[in-house]
């Protein structure tokens, strides 16, 4: 059900991008707010809703309910892993029959003496 609902919502997101990026602008129907040129004084200034716009609206409630449905979907998901079943394994503790020997202390070392570095020889 989650690969058809991402389908659904690659499809309308592709959908609003390209409803969008096809409308006019506001901007070519300033001169026809202020009363220049042709108005279409019945709808207003606005102008009637065109296929466009209501395509954007509808485009965009399918989108925010695929999305919504998305994020229930992916938190509501059930995690299956193969270890699920799985029970850990069982080792017996290790027991050895002799006793390891305390390890022996080893004499310090003496500091190393400082040396002085040889000299390059002289040409």
């Amino acid at each position: 059900m989650s690969v058809l609902l991402i389908v659904i919502h690659v499809i309308v997101c592709v959908v609003l991008i390209m409803v969008v990026l096809l409308q006019t602008g506001k901007g070519a129907d300033m001169g026809a707010a202020f009363g220049g040129g042709s108005s279409q004084s019945l709808f207003g200034s606005t102008g009637a809703s065109t296929f466009l716009s209501k395509a954007t609206t509808v485009s965009a409630i399918i989108f925010m309910i695929t999305s919504l449905s998305l994020a229930y979907v992916s938190t509501n998901r059930t995690s299956k892993s193969i270890m699920t079943n799985t029970s850990a394994p069982v080792s017996a503790p290790a027991t050895s029959e002799t006793k390891p020997e305390p390890a022996q202390s080893s004499p310090q070392t003496a500091a190393p003496s400082q040396q002085q570095p040889e000299s390059a020889p002289k040409k």
